[in-house]
């Protein structure tokens, strides 16, 4: 390893598409990569984030490093799973009076990669964390996935209709990604 560089672990994944560190409590460093990228590349791209991960590191280190028992977990995730529950409903209803869409069910979801999600049978689906978000991304959210009841794509005819509500649907987009890489959620292993 690099002199004075943080220690990490690759974990290989079928379904990375891309490089992504990782680091927890007591600054514990996790690479996530795509299976077939070379192990230079993965070099390459930790080194090109080194002062970033060196001071990650640092601050993660004062995290004391807790480890929740499998039950605490799950109560856990139950708990934020039911706050999620009530504040995507409440969302729904609210921001929908604006387009009046049909829609099927409400579901909250444990996804890595994704937000939200709408079915071709108009069942709504929210990532748990939702209910960490601040209410301007929470909006955006919502009304993302409430755009493609009527617009299963991300075509210039959807983000028009996400603009008739969102008009800084951009910047919100884009701060949603950036939110979602700088906090920390409380993490739950189901």
């Amino acid at each position: 390893m690099i002199l004075d560089f943080p220690s990490f672990l690759i974990k290989r994944n079928r379904q990375s598409r891309h490089l992504r560190i990782t680091v927890k409590a007591g600054g514990h460093v996790t690479v996530s990569a795509p299976l077939r990228i070379t192990e230079s590349a993965v070099m390459s791209f930790v080194v090109s984030k080194g002062v970033w991960l060196r001071k990650t590191v640092e601050r993660f280190k004062k995290i004391p490093d807790t480890k929740l028992s499998r039950w605490q977990e799950k109560r856990l995730y139950t708990d934020y799973k039911a706050q999620a529950k009530v504040l995507a409903e409440k969302k729904v209803f609210e921001l929908n009076k604006f387009y009046k869409f049909s829609f099927g069910k409400i579901a909250i979801r444990n996804s890595r990669s994704r937000w939200g999600s709408c079915s071709s049978k108009g069942t709504l689906s929210f990532n748990y964390k939702i209910a960490f978000l601040p209410e301007r991304l929470a909006d955006y959210l919502v009304v993302h996935e409430l755009c493609h009841l009527k617009e299963h794509n991300h075509s210039k005819n959807f983000w028009q209709l996400v603009a008739k509500m969102i008009p800084n649907h951009g910047i919100l987009r884009k701060e949603l990604r950036d939110f979602e890489k700088t906090f920390k959620f409380p993490s739950v292993g189901i």
